[in-house]
């Protein structure tokens, strides 16, 4: 299949990228352009201004969580019927999980093909930038580096003694960004604050982001650099599972229902996710916890993932109805991070559901990172001895810390907690990477 694509990836997190690619996302929509928003990675924030940005979900390609095979085919699933494909690295280029490149912007552009733009933070340096371009040009050379924005400008003389050291390079400068202030969105503990919890600011954080490429950058080279992206020798992913004779109606006589948490509060979450549970037979129906004081009518299941809760303590720990409507559910439940944090006793001292015995604090220590994770316990998602590739994001903890026995273990740690019709853990987990998780999770209602 043909889709014009690019990657803007940098030399390292903080040079501008998300700037950048959300900003050239609005800048190609508002110029009429269907633009499908991409990022590298696990992140689920960045996929929210993306998705302000374009009028469409925000879908990451991460390697490590699909496999490489899947990441070509669900980049083309994304990119369906879209005009062009931005696509927003991960920290430096070349930095992926471990030591070497594996799940990098590298990797993931090799993987569909794309040529990459690098934003390159100009500020402090001069002539220096050609030569920390041609480095990461020459770094490897499976890699198309095809242009460079030039990020934080602080002067014409500051950009003419830029450009005429990469003329010498033979990279082409595609945009020159000026120090500009009032552009940035703000960031808290885990990152930038979602874009669902801002509202109308996240929407004019965009549009200045837009302004601000649309200005600064050349629109038609970056559209020709796209265009000049090779066929990707694909398949589109399709979330189409066989029909499974476990999955059966609900008890009102329709398709059985799955309530899925969102609202500011629960933002994390997959796109593939909702797709496959349809697939596989079920309506998905939101819920806010911070809102709504019933579960969606005839709800089979339910699925809390990640989020912000700690932000909410005292709204979610307020909404005592919708708590105690959660804590007597007698249907599967699937909790992640966020969604663990919400069954526990307390969070910070505030009521929470108590579906879960345990009381959950914040802490000043960051846990991430990429897990490679074995199931020790048979809940509603995983079976023993089963093999998942998640990630872990947060700076909270849960007492206890786990089961016993443990819902994963992986280095010797431990983590979450099983029923047969729960599992809660801190691992984030790609449906698309294990697309059995959504039948299961819609064959064990009732």
């Amino acid at each position: 299949m043909v889709v014009p694509r690019l990657v803007i990836a940098a030399p390292s997190s903080g040079s501008g990228k998300t700037t950048v690619a959300t900003g050239l996302m609005a800048a190609l929509r508002a110029r009429g352009l269907r633009v499908s928003p991409h990022k590298v990675g696990p992140d689920y924030i960045d996929p929210g201004y993306h998705a302000l940005a374009t009028g469409r979900p925000g879908r990451n390609l991460d390697p490590w969580l699909t496999g490489e095979d899947r990441v070509a085919p669900l980049f083309l699933h994304g990119a369906r019927d879209a005009d062009i494909a931005v696509v927003e690295g991960v920290m430096g280029l070349y930095d992926g999980a471990g030591s070497g490149d594996f799940a990098s912007t590298a990797h993931v552009a090799r993987l569909i093909g794309a040529p990459v733009v690098l934003v390159v933070d100009a500020a402090r340096q001069g002539r220096s930038v050609a030569a920390l371009v041609q480095g990461f040009a020459s770094f490897d050379t499976r890699v198309r580096l095809a242009g460079v924005i030039l990020n934080r400008v602080g002067s014409p003389r500051h950009e003419e003694i830029c450009r005429a050291a990469l003329d010498e390079s033979g990279i082409s400068v595609l945009g020159v960004i000026p120090r500009v202030d009032g552009v940035a969105t703000p960031s808290r503990h885990l990152g930038l604050i979602p874009a669902a919890e801002r509202s109308g600011d996240a929407v004019a954080a965009v549009e200045r982001m837009g302004a601000l490429v649309a200005d600064s950058c050349d629109l038609e080279g970056l559209v020709a650099l796209a265009r000049s992206a090779p066929p990707l020798p694909a398949h589109p992913w399709t979330p189409a599972l066989p029909p499974s004779p476990s999955v059966t109606a609900s008890a009102s006589g329709g398709r059985p229902v799955v309530a899925v948490a969102g609202g500011a509060a629960f933002t994390f979450g997959y796109a593939e996710q909702v797709e496959l549970l349809a697939a596989t037979g079920a309506e998905v129906a939101n819920f806010d916890p911070l809102r709504d004081e019933c579960l969606p009518e005839n709800a089979g299941a339910v699925v809390i993932g990640g989020g912000f809760p700690e932000m909410y303590a005292a709204e979610l720990s307020a909404n005592e109805p919708l708590r105690r409507r959660v804590a007597a559910f007698d249907g599967p439940i699937v909790a992640e991070c966020a969604g663990l944090l919400y069954l526990a006793r307390e969070l910070d001292g505030h009521p929470m559901c108590g579906r879960l015995d345990i009381t959950a604090t914040m802490t000043g220590r960051l846990t991430l990172g990429y897990r490679d994770a074995v199931a020790t316990a048979k809940s509603v998602l995983t079976r023993e001895g089963e093999r998942y590739r998640g990630h872990e994001f947060h700076r909270t903890a849960t007492d206890p810390g786990h089961a016993t026995p443990p819902l994963f273990r992986w280095r010797g740690a431990a983590d979450g907690f099983a029923e047969p019709l729960l599992t809660a853990s801190y691992l984030h987990l790609h449906w698309a990477g294990s697309p059995e998780l959504a039948e299961r999770l819609v064959a064990a209602i009732g």
